[in-house]
């Protein structure tokens, strides 16, 4: 039997061109699901942008601590922000994680907030979550962001940052960082499960800009993953779209290889042979898959 495969695409709304390229290839259904950064300056005009486009494609939503600035006024949440008002970069977060000078409270307030403006803006719930830079794995931004969905009655397909050993030996690019996301991805993953949210049993995806030039980029994952056909479900992360100068300087530049990127990337969804690795591998495209109703389950902070 093929095992499902949700295909998600990060980043829509993070700017005009990258969401039209989303849009462009669900089109043509390369993609299964896209998530939403609410508190990007583009966030509003790329959902306009999927109702007029009929919706062609599920919406979830990006939780965000790393780009852009929040929802909230950054006086409440001093601990998440820089001088300027704008939220910390990662390694900046990473470090007042560790040294346990984020605030819990103020967390959850900026989600909530994210998440009501995700709702303001498409009038549902979100279906599938993952957080931008996968920060969601690490235990008090996690535990938070699972404690605002079970309060909104959402339980959503949640990603699990877990990457399977073949892959993380066979597959270049990137390892050492993939090795430490799958780290902190499975106790992260134990705690999602027991708070009663679906997921992925891996996920495949995760890599550094040089590697997606290849021009085997994505087969070559598919065909590794071939064997992983005895799990249940397996998620593609990816992140297309079409070369879009609103994000230069707030996620990657021109000279760093992060914006051409995208680009790269959405041609190797577009191309035929693409669906063809995927049936190929063993795989079925699907939509990610929430729980019909929440769990009644305690909270997981």
């Amino acid at each position: 039997m093929p095992v499902s495969l949700v295909i998600t695409a990060d980043d829509f709304g993070i700017g005009p061109d990258t969401s039209r390229g989303i849009l462009d290839l669900a089109a043509r259904g390369a993609l299964t699901s896209t998530v939403l950064l609410v508190n990007s300056p583009y966030a509003g005009e790329s959902v306009a942008m999927w109702r007029r486009a009929g919706q062609p494609i599920e919406l979830g939503w990006h939780p965000c601590l790393t780009l852009d600035r929040p929802i909230l006024p950054p006086a409440q949440i001093p601990s998440l922000v820089n001088a300027q008002g704008g939220f910390r970069t990662l390694g900046q977060l990473l470090k007042s994680l560790a040294l346990g000078q984020v605030n819990r409270s103020e967390v959850q307030a900026e989600l909530r907030a994210q998440l009501q403006r995700y709702c303001d803006l498409t009038g549902q719930l979100p279906a599938n979550v993952n957080a931008h830079h996968h920060v969601h794995i690490f235990k008090r931004i996690g535990e938070s962001l699972a404690t605002v969905l079970l309060d909104a009655g959402a339980a959503p397909f949640v990603r699990r940052v877990v990457e399977p050993a073949a892959t993380l030996r066979r597959v270049p690019g990137a390892r050492l960082k993939r090795t430490l996301l799958t780290h902190f991805g499975r106790t992260a993953a134990r705690r999602q499960a027991a708070a009663g949210f679906p997921g992925a049993d891996c996920v495949l995806g995760i890599t550094d800009p040089p590697c997606v030039h290849h021009a085997d980029f994505f087969a070559r994952w598919l065909r590794t993953a071939a064997t992983l056909t005895g799990t249940g479900v397996v998620e593609l992360t990816c992140h297309p779209g079409h070369l879009d100068a609103t994000i230069e300087g707030r996620d990657g530049t021109f000279t760093d290889g992060q914006l051409h990127r995208r680009q790269r990337e959405l041609d190797h969804l577009r191309d035929p042979r693409f669906l063809e690795a995927v049936h190929a591998a063993g795989f079925a495209p699907t939509a990610a898959q929430p729980r019909v109703e929440s769990p009644a389950l305690s909270r997981a902070g």
